[in-house]
């Protein structure tokens, strides 16, 4: 199975219990009635579940965080080639409640939610003659993992939003419209379902490998911690992570993106890509991949915000910078070597379908080894200042960039300054995996803005560090609010 197969007779029946249920119980939804009715089926419905991260096109975790969210960052902008206004919006820091990417982010989240509440809700109801009990825990575990995913990203993004943990099953307006619960409700419900998740098995064998693992829980659940500023229990959890003995780092950066050591030693939990495989590939390699170098073919959608400074950030002997950027590719056309006129992200060009990057099979890291470290390290400094535990987490991840230790180069730092080393640490170390927002929101709005105005990107306000609730959904839903930042404009 290997998570890359997409199960389109599950998510056809996923889709179809999505929709609302009348009480005459039409024909497609007692179709979705017999189909959770064994094991094979309650598994094609969880793997279903997965492919709503990362569904070819500009799906949540092929492309649309990057063209939704990264872009108003100091990292990022949008590129020469970047067609949509509201993406340019987005870069420009001129975006609103109308902007269509913020709609998309809602809605397929929504839709991702939906189709794991469906799951949860219809495997428990399996009869137990059909389906191991162990199977069932897995699964609806495996479930809670995906839901919790979703609504972490989505109380980052707007703040408090409507709490659904059940499949939609009435038209009566008190199921139909749902008004936002806190952020405080949310955060309860996101680790309720880690926890539960922790159970999960910590490896699967050849076929499941992708899946979402104990290690995947306990390791997401200390990134809630973390961004909840909940600094001992972050420690705590990144710690029990660490001692697990299931993850290394690499010896070699480049390997955490090559396709021969995808959901190796290091990945924790990751979007799974496959080209040439019904659509199945990563669409950030073409979006980031020159355009004008025969043979090439990319989209230049995605470009360095070059005044964010960060490629200058690198040190000359920082193995990663030349794994993430490219300045000069040869034409696999014409043999000559092309100079760009910018350092172009390179992290998930696939050489193996050189001139039509959307079928790249390279892996997105949605939160990696070397993410825990730097976790681990950031709660340390917060709890005790920057200990001899909290330089070595960080001079770990330092030593496999092949740069100085920071336990050598800065030893006497203070609290402040170890965490703003720790965050150009996370910024060199994550760039192009969806992290640069999360990063700069979650230490508020007067970092944020200060970062943003350094850069050059001078319109950045306090209400940036959350997006509008889409004006589309508070017209379709009467109990929705704007959030308060947002409101008037």
């Amino acid at each position: 199975m290997k998570l890359y197969i997409l199960i389109v007779l599950a998510s056809l029946f996923l889709g179809l219990a999505s929709c609302t249920k009348l009480d005459e119980k039409p024909a497609a939804l007692l179709v979705t009635d017999q189909f959770y009715e064994n094991e094979k089926q309650a598994t094609a419905a969880v793997t279903a579940a997965y492919r709503k991260l990362y569904e070819s096109g500009q799906s949540l975790y092929n492309g649309l965080f990057q063209i939704g969210v990264e872009m108003a960052t100091d990292d990022y902008e949008a590129g020469p080639r970047a067609r949509n206004a509201h993406v340019r919006a987005l870069s420009g820091l001129t975006h609103d409640a109308s902007n269509d990417r913020m709609q998309e982010l809602w809605r397929q989240s929504y839709n991702a939610i939906n189709v794991s509440n469906v799951a949860i809700d219809r495997i428990e109801q399996i009869d137990g003659a059909n389906i191991a009990e162990d199977v069932r825990k897995r699964l609806i575990n495996e479930a809670k993992f995906l839901r919790a995913l979703h609504y972490f990203n989505l109380v980052r993004w707007f703040g408090g939003v409507p709490l659904v943990l059940h499949e939609l099953n009435s038209l009566n307006q008190d199921a139909l419209y749902v008004a936002k619960s806190t952020e405080n409700e949310v955060y309860q419900q996101i680790v309720s379902d880690l926890q539960a998740a922790e159970s999960l098995p910590a490896t699967y064998s050849n076929a499941d490998i992708g899946r979402a693992t104990s290690g995947s829980a306990k390791s997401l659940l200390a990134k809630v911690y973390l961004t909840q500023k909940e600094w001992k229990l972050a420690a705590d959890k990144s710690k029990e992570v660490m001692e697990s003995g299931q993850y290394q780092l690499f010896t070699n950066f480049a390997d955490v993106f090559n396709v021969a050591t995808k959901n190796g030693k290091e990945h924790i939990f990751s979007a799974q890509f496959l080209g040439n495989a019904g659509y199945q590939g990563n669409s950030l390699a073409g979006r980031s991949a020159p355009a004008d170098v025969p043979g090439i073919n990319g989209d230049y959608a995605d470009a360095l915000h070059i005044a964010g400074g960060l490629y200058q950030s690198y040190a000359a002997n920082d193995s990663r910078r030349a794994v993430t950027f490219i300045t000069e590719i040869v034409s696999p056309v014409d043999g000559k070597l092309y100079t760009l006129a910018n350092p172009q992200f390179h992290k998930y060009y696939d050489p193996a379908v050189v001139g039509n990057q959307s079928q790249s099979s390279k892996n997105l890291p949605i939160i990696r080894y070397a993410e825990v470290l730097l976790i681990h390290a950031e709660a340390i400094n917060e709890l005790a200042g920057p200990t001899a535990e909290a330089y070595a987490a960080i001079d770990e991840v330092r030593s496999r960039a092949g740069i100085d230790k920071l336990q050598e180069l800065s030893p006497g730092l203070s609290k402040d300054e170890f965490r703003d080393t720790l965050f150009q640490e996370r910024r060199k170390e994550l760039v192009y995996e969806y992290q640069r927002w999360f990063d700069l929101v979650r230490r508020g709005p007067d970092y944020y803005i200060k970062v943003l105005k350094a850069a050059g990107k001078t319109l950045a306000v306090a209400r940036h560090v959350h997006f509008p609730t889409p004006q589309r959904e508070i017209d379709l839903n009467p109990k929705l609010t704007q959030h308060p930042d947002w409101v008037g404009f």
